[in-house]
């Protein structure tokens, strides 16, 4: 593949992450949430083995494949589970509104290329270029987990937050080992599944989901 091929496919999966990520911000119905997260999975993977192309083994196409079927399958049909048993359809009250939501964002992705600018300069390559996505969507994501009420939107923002320290990996030391990778993708398994009866237990309890409620009824 030559370099300019890659560079043109490498940047587009980065902007896909990265648009996908502003629309998680955006978007308030958590049936969109979770295919927006199912769309980032198979992003992901694809940057991985488009990573795989240039690295010429096959570990980084294990990894990516491995991707595609946890985040891309497995996580997101888990919280489609999560979902229909919660009997919630959308975020009502978040902490922040939508415009104020999209201007934090705008400024967190230029925060994020501002602070990766050493590094670029570093070793300025395509994949360097593509390293502030990342560290955008590592910001988005803990945002969207302080920002969020629904216990549902809290797992998404903490699946963002952990896609995009996967991408920030992947773009800064060109993949991640196998193992590492597979650790990691069981123990985000296990948290999502504990948090799946989390919720099932909090709405048969309380009646619903929301955060915010549970800290009044403490209080």
């Amino acid at each position: 593949m030559s370099v300019a091929l890659f560079s043109q496919l490498l940047y587009l999966l980065c902007g896909g992450l990265l648009l996908s990520s502003v629309l998680m911000l955006w978007r308030r119905q958590l049936s969109a949430l979770v295919g927006l997260l199912a769309a980032q999975g198979v992003l992901l993977a694809g940057m991985a083995a488009l990573l795989g192309t240039q690295d010429g083994g096959l570990e980084l196409y294990v990894v990516a494949l491995g991707i595609l079927v946890l985040k891309g399958g497995v996580l997101p049909a888990v919280l489609r589970r999560v979902l229909a048993n919660s009997g919630a359809a959308r975020e009502t009250q978040p902490l922040v509104n939508v415009p104020a939501s999209l201007l934090a964002a705008a400024m967190l992705t230029l925060l994020a290329y501002a602070v990766s600018r050493p590094l670029v300069e570093l070793d300025p390559t395509p994949i360097t270029h593509a390293a502030p996505v990342g560290i955008a969507m590592v910001l988005l994501g803990f945002f969207m987990l302080v920002t969020r009420r629904r216990a549902l939107s809290q797992v998404a923002g903490f699946l963002l937050l952990d896609n995009g320290i996967a991408a920030t990996a992947f773009l800064v030391t060109s993949g991640v080992p196998l193992i590492v990778e597979l650790a990691v993708s069981m123990d985000l398994l296990l948290v999502v599944l504990v948090l799946q009866v989390l919720t099932v237990r909090l709405r048969t309890a309380f009646g619903d989901t929301d955060i915010g409620e549970l800290r009044e009824l403490k209080d």
